[in-house]
């Protein structure tokens, strides 16, 4: 009797192996879980059924070899149910929408960067660009800082090592010399980019910044060609109800040079305690002015037949006058609470 009930078992074994590979899916599982481990009519359940009829000495060794199979089918079966598991939680259906992933969006330097190129574009100016890395002729002695000016001193200016006239430049203006030894007038250019200065960080500074400078030169322009353009641009960027004031500043490249001001676009001055102008109604937005003839000079532009002005910003002021950001630190701190209100 206990032998044939070996050849049974070894019977249930390959006849089970077989069954293993045609299983694909959970409802195959549960057929042939069902076929072997039921209670009631599985192949393991007959078998133990069995073992009354065998003798006292073989009852033992039949229950070992019916308990090792039924453990092996057990073992199997818990494979192939982690298998089917896996690929179906894994599984791509590519007729479903699109999973929603995040995405990156433009830094809002970038974005307001952007809106001020778009807005000279449309004035008809051209962008320009040039290097960080400058001579000291370009940053300072070309626009009218000549030697002993304090903006060359080493407190205010990243100077290159090992390289006496080699700096970061201080801010984008070189560009709008190397555009005029090279071209003649009408000029009409705008350049964007980093500046570098010495600056100690704190809630309005910061050792790199970025600037956006312009400028035009031809025949017969004066003051009010400058003073139309930064309306138009101011009016553009903030709104039309934005207004403009101009008060008296000195700049080394420009004369005669001017601070512009603009109303405070959320108090317009009525409220004393203006978390943007504490209560004074004006934000001063940038510097401009007329370029010196010596600059022209110097780029061998005749300032006899030709003038010109210049506007300078710094787009991280912008930025935060347009919306009311309080630390200049915020744009660098790759703070996602903060980045992703403007994304």
């Amino acid at each position: 009797m206990i032998n044939e009930l070996k050849k049974e078992i070894e019977k249930a074994k390959t006849c089970f192996l077989e069954d293993l590979n045609i299983i694909q899916s959970s409802k195959e599982l549960i057929q042939i879980k069902d076929n072997y481990l039921s209670r009631k009519k599985g192949i393991v359940t007959e078998f133990m059924k069995q073992i009354k009829n065998l003798s006292a000495e073989d009852k033992p060794l039949a229950g070992k070899l019916i308990n090792e199979f039924k453990v092996e089918v057990e073992k199997q079966l818990n494979l192939i149910h982690d298998r089917l598991s896996y690929g179906k939680k894994n599984e791509i259906d590519y007729s479903l929408p699109a999973f929603d992933i995040p995405v990156g969006s433009p830094h809002l330097l970038s974005i307001v960067r952007t809106a001020l190129e778009n807005i000279f574009l449309e004035m008809g100016y051209e962008i320009t660009h040039g290097p960080e890395v400058e001579t000291e002729y370009n940053n300072f002695t070309a626009l009218n800082m000549q030697e002993g000016h304090p903006a060359r001193n080493e407190q205010d200016t990243f100077f290159i090592k090992g390289y006496s006239d080699i700096i970061l430049r201080t801010h984008t203006s070189p560009v709008q010399i190397r555009y005029m030894e090279n071209h003649q007038p009408p000029i009409k250019i705008i350049s964007p980019g980093k500046a570098f200065r010495k600056d100690e960080p704190d809630a309005t500074h910061t050792p790199v910044f970025s600037q956006i400078e312009g400028l035009l030169v031809d025949k017969g322009i004066h003051f009010s060609h400058l003073k139309g353009t930064l309306e138009l641009f101011i009016k553009s960027f903030f709104g039309q109800n934005v207004s403009l004031r101009f008060r008296p500043g000195y700049f080394p490249f420009t004369e005669p040079s001017a601070e512009v001001d603009i109303s405070c676009y959320l108090c317009n001055g009525s409220n004393p305690e203006c978390r943007i102008c504490k209560g004074t109604g004006w934000l001063e937005i940038l510097g401009s002015g007329m370029v010196h003839p010596r600059v022209l000079e110097n780029c061998n532009i005749d300032p006899e037949k030709y003038s010109g002005f210049a506007f300078g910003m710094g787009i991280e002021r912008i930025a935060m006058l347009k919306y009311g950001i309080s630390d200049i630190r915020m744009f660098y701190d790759n703070d996602l609470r903060f980045l992703k209100q403007f994304g």
